[in-house]
């Protein structure tokens, strides 16, 4: 019984007559101009994939004689290949590959600019085979638009995974490195075939014991991860403890200006490159909830993030420092202090003033990772800072993995939202790409979706998630129908059926999740610190910072420069003027930006609180619609993947009437005005 662990990679059988005539005659032998380790890696995909696929058994060779070859050659071996690429060397980047049919030869090329290419080329062609497109004609040259394609693991030692909704660490267990390598393996190879190239597997959050992946006591393990991800052409980095050189080194201090401090992290980063001489550096959390960082010093985050950079730079390494900096410990009578504000209040001010190896990680949004929210203002802001976008993967605020939220739309959205940092034409995937500005360093990196459950991810839909993630930082210019037609055939199969039905499934499902939960930009209406569920005041007289605050006449922030907090001063022009006037904000995140009557008329002709009633109705039918779409599928899916998904969408079907009832209860109670439509509210 299937059970989702091949993920997209399942390489099912063909047993179509007139596709076996159309692939066999390529598929005879495999021809190495070299073989180094991720060449040995392409080998083997390619080998594995025609293996299961076809049930053939690809000869392997080293030189092109005859007919029927998968050609794998380097800009190192031209001359093997000369004849076929012409000038292609100058078109690639270094991590860019030519796919090409060599039509007489009934043979297909793979050739890389190194052999990261290749690798990358491989996992194309067997995506190409597996969604039954034909092999001849071929002619693609891909480069990633993205230099850092990146994945963040939550995982402790212990074994727990922080927001971790598919089952435990595959990493650690009782506080050690678990010995499934097999199991990571794999992991590696799903993320190279989505395009991605780092990974950082502890949390962000680095506890006692994992403070101690930086000693000889891990780092042995930390070497075998390692070479299982530089198999597939992924760097590994770390999250590391700021508060190190006291805890690991027995000083009094970590403060980034004393020198001892600063040598401590200097021969550590030489120790950690002893084991791993391609370490990618590390990833730091610092004077952020709780955790340890520079401000105890009276220092800044560029003080704190240089004393690193200097430390991991002879060896290449960089420093990914996050922008999630807030006060957490917020006053909530305040209403002039604006958790939105924080990110770029702390960050603008230090432009120019990080070294040429640091990195700023910012969330796509000012707050968390909401379903809706503002785009963050950062990106394009500190044009002589490096800059990475972070997306999460995982659904801490969309349904966690047991509701369908497919958020490839959403991060669209996001990558094509219009900063103006350069003009008009400056989007943020241009920024983090370093198409407007010259950075050393760049691109995406997002918080991981899966843990050791059979399927990865929990919800078998939500692979498409993970997938669809690595395919838009390879390459942020392809569509969501693009992305989501290639996973649902990959992970399906091309029966025209499922493919329809599963993709507008997952392309409608952002949507409903929000129709159900968060009206027009508004967050946060989620029960405190496991964030599962509606409980529409659970923050709203916390100290985080999260606030709605609807009364008997209204609701939503002020956030203009006029009447409230000023965050809209900290977009480009063009945007603070469209987000400050309630003519122009777009309805979908009035209440992020203003606040307003519930009889405020939005752009639909409905009021803000007959817009609740209608979208928190239509949503839960919507989630309803999708169980019912599931189940006409019955027989055309696997037994075992068929009811794992079932039976999520049942409970997003029920737990979206809960929504319903409690959103539309609480402001029917606060605004006393009735729906006009006299449906039941309790």
């Amino acid at each position: 019984m299937a059970n989702g662990y091949e993920a997209w990679l399942q390489y099912s059988r063909i047993t179509d007559s007139t596709l076996l005539a159309d692939y066999t005659p390529f598929l005879k032998q495999i021809v190495l101009a070299e073989e180094t380790l991720l060449i040995h890696s392409a080998k083997q995909e390619l080998q594995k994939g025609i293996s299961s696929m076809f049930g053939i058994t690809l000869e392997l060779s080293t030189v092109i004689e005859g007919d029927s070859s998968i050609i794998l050659a380097t800009e190192s071996k031209d001359e093997f290949v000369q004849d076929y690429i012409g000038d292609v060397k100058e078109q690639l980047h270094e991590e860019g590959y030519l796919l090409k049919t060599i039509n007489d030869k009934k043979s297909i090329l793979i050739y890389g600019k190194t052999d990261k290419g290749v690798l990358y080329g491989a996992f194309h062609l067997l995506r190409l085979i597996q969604t039954q497109q034909s092999l001849n004609n071929i002619d693609v040259i891909e480069n990633p638009k993205n230099q850092l394609r990146m994945i963040n693991e939550w995982d402790n030692m212990d074994g727990s995974v922080e927001r971790g909704y598919a089952g435990k660490s595959i990493f650690f267990e009782d506080n050690h490195f678990v010995r499934d390598w097999d199991r990571i393996r794999d992991y590696a190879r799903m993320l190279s075939s989505a395009g991605l190239n780092a990974i950082a597997f502890n949390n962000v959050n680095v506890h006692e014991v994992e403070s101690k992946l930086i000693t000889p006591e891990f780092l042995p393990d930390v070497v075998k991860v390692a070479d299982i991800f530089r198999a597939y052409g992924i760097k590994t980095f770390l999250s590391i403890n700021y508060a190190s050189p006291i805890q690991l080194g027995g000083l009094n201090t970590a403060d980034p200006l004393d020198e001892d401090v600063r040598e401590w992290w200097k021969e550590k980063a030489k120790e950690i490159y002893s084991y791993i001489p391609d370490f990618g550096g590390v990833l730091v959390k610092a004077d952020s909830e709780h955790r340890p960082g520079p401000f105890t010093y009276n220092r800044t985050h560029a003080d704190g993030a240089n004393m690193l950079a200097e430390a991991v730079k002879p060896f290449g390494g960089i420093v990914l420092w996050r922008c999630f900096v807030y006060n957490c410990m917020q006053d909530w009578r305040d209403r002039s202090t604006d958790r939105a504000r924080a990110a770029y209040d702390h960050f603008k001010p230090l432009d120019g003033q990080f070294h040429e190896n640091v990195v700023l990680q910012i969330k796509n949004g000012p707050m968390d990772f909401q379903v809706r929210e503002g785009v963050s203002p950062l990106f394009g802001s500190m044009p002589k800072t490096n800059q990475v976008l972070e997306f999460q993967v995982a659904q801490e605020y969309t349904g966690q993995q047991r509701h369908v939220c497919y958020l490839i739309p959403q991060w669209k959205e996001i990558l094509d939202f219009d900063t103006y940092a350069n003009g008009e034409g400056t989007p943020v995937k241009s920024i983090v790409d370093g198409s407007h500005f010259s950075y050393t360093h760049c691109g995406i990196t997002a918080v991981s979706n899966i843990g050791n459950d059979e399927n990865w991810t929990g919800h078998t839909l939500a692979q498409a998630n993970l997938y669809g993630y690595g395919r838009l930082t390879w390459n942020p210019d392809l569509s969501s129908d693009e992305i989501t037609d290639e996973w649902v055939k990959l992970t399906f199969g091309i029966d025209p059926e499922v493919v329809n039905e599963v993709t507008d499934m997952l392309l409608h499902s952002w949507g409903i999740y929000e129709n159900y939960t968060s009206p027009l930009g508004v967050g946060w209406m989620i029960n405190p610190e496991h964030h599962y569920g509606p409980n529409v005041d659970g923050y709203e007289y916390s100290v985080w910072g999260t606030y709605h605050f609807s009364d008997c006449k209204g609701m939503g922030v002020d956030r203009t420069i006029a009447t409230g907090t000023g965050y809209t001063g900290q977009y480009f022009k063009e945007n603070t003027e469209m987000y400050e006037s309630l003519e122009t904000c777009p309805d979908e995140l009035l209440l992020f930006f203003h606040h307003v009557p519930y009889t405020h008329v939005l752009k639909s002709g409905k009021t803000v609180i007959q817009h609740i009633y209608d979208t928190h109705f239509e949503g839960a039918d919507q989630a309803e619609g999708l169980k019912q779409q599931w189940l006409a599928l019955e027989g055309k899916i696997d037994e075992g993947r068929f009811k794992g998904i079932l039976e999520r969408l049942e409970h997003q079907a029920e737990h979206s009437k809960e929504w319903r009832d409690i959103i539309n209860t609480y402001y029917y109670r606060k605004s006393g005005i009735p729906d006009d439509h006299n449906r039941k509210i309790y």
